[in-house]
């Protein structure tokens, strides 16, 4: 999320609410975007796109200035020319697949990876509160009044949640990130001349209302009902993000969460991958042709553990979204 004020910063005396107070939301724009998408699911209707998307005219974002970096796997060079202004913020490279050409069906390889997965450090932990350390980037993306040109800031979130449902969550913005470098060189150009927001935010602290969780269950038949899988991959893809998003997920969960997934039609097998993270892992697809976009699930190679989830546009390929889980854990008290 962009909050207050950021957002004032970057639109400045176009801001038509600058004089008025916004208070915090009660919960982030993820879950809420996570529950409206479960209930038109359940409706039967499909969405094209998972994040909301604010189009902006031109000229009423001013990029933050400062360092820069690409975020490139595998140590390739960066995207920048010696000499050249450089935009702030990172642009995100899509994870290059083992697998790329006619990958195989990712069935067989997903039972044999829950056939082999072992304990994860959690999994010999107690406590009252499930701990997630996520990023995310794409929630919401801000696009140029053309279309063409997309920028968002990515978040870091820190989550201890008890199972009525109450804890902390800590959210903190990160920096701007583009999904290519046209949108970078675009928004670079759009900051020229107007002011630019420095230093960073403070984390904005959240404490969670109650609401009762479900209690996770390793029985196939409520794993299938939970991730949505009667809806295609897309759905489950997004179940299974939302799932590793929420609890800490004991290995029978896990290796019964993948043999669900091996049932499903439509998962691509892609190998082995480095995260955004820079941890090893292997990975699934599904393209969604009808919509132009591609899911990416990476677990974890030893545990089975969600690493990250991806959203890809498939013409052009590019990052529509990521959620990357840097861990999680059981604890006694909230942060």
């Amino acid at each position: 999320m962009f909050g207050a004020e950021r957002t004032r910063t970057l639109l400045g005396l176009a801001d038509p609410a600058r004089n008025a107070a916004v208070g915090p939301p009660l919960v982030s724009a993820r879950e809420l975007i996570d529950r409206a998408g479960a209930t038109d699911t359940a409706a039967g209707h499909r969405r094209v796109r998972p994040t909301r998307r604010l189009v902006l005219a031109a000229g009423t974002l001013a990029v933050a200035a400062g360092a820069v970096a690409v975020l490139q796997p595998f140590g390739e060079g960066a995207l920048d020319t010696p000499g050249e202004p450089a935009a702030a913020g990172l642009v995100l490279v899509p994870v290059a697949y083992q697998f790329d050409a006619d990958p195989p069906a990712a069935g067989p390889q997903l039972r044999m990876l829950a056939d082999k997965i072992k304990d994860a450090a959690y999994d010999h932990q107690s406590g009252r509160y499930m701990y997630h350390h996520t990023k995310l980037w794409g929630d919401p993306v801000m696009t140029s009044a053309d279309g063409r040109h997309h920028v968002a800031f990515a978040s870091e979130t820190k989550l201890w949640q008890a199972a009525d449902g109450t804890g902390n969550q800590i959210m903190t913005q990160l920096e701007p990130q583009y999904p290519d470098q046209e949108s970078r060189d675009y928004w670079q150009r759009e900051s020229v001349g107007r002011p630019a927001a420095t230093g960073t935010p403070a984390p904005d602290v959240m404490p969670l209302p109650p609401e009762e969780l479900r209690p996770l269950s390793a029985d196939p038949s409520e794993l299938r009902e939970r991730l949505k899988v009667e809806y295609g991959a897309g759905a489950a893809s997004k179940g299974v993000s939302t799932l590793y998003g929420r609890y800490v997920v004991p290995r029978t969960t896990r290796a019964a969460v993948l043999r669900v997934l091996a049932d499903v039609p439509g998962f691509r097998w892609r190998g082995q991958v480095t995260d955004r993270a820079g941890r090893n892992g292997v990975a699934v697809t599904f393209d969604d042709r009808e919509h132009d976009q591609q899911s990416l699930l990476i677990f974890d190679p030893k545990t089975g553990d969600l690493l990250a989830n991806e959203l890809l546009t498939l013409s052009p390929v590019r990052i529509s979204s990521y959620h990357v889980i840097l861990d999680v854990a059981w604890a006694n008290q909230p942060g």
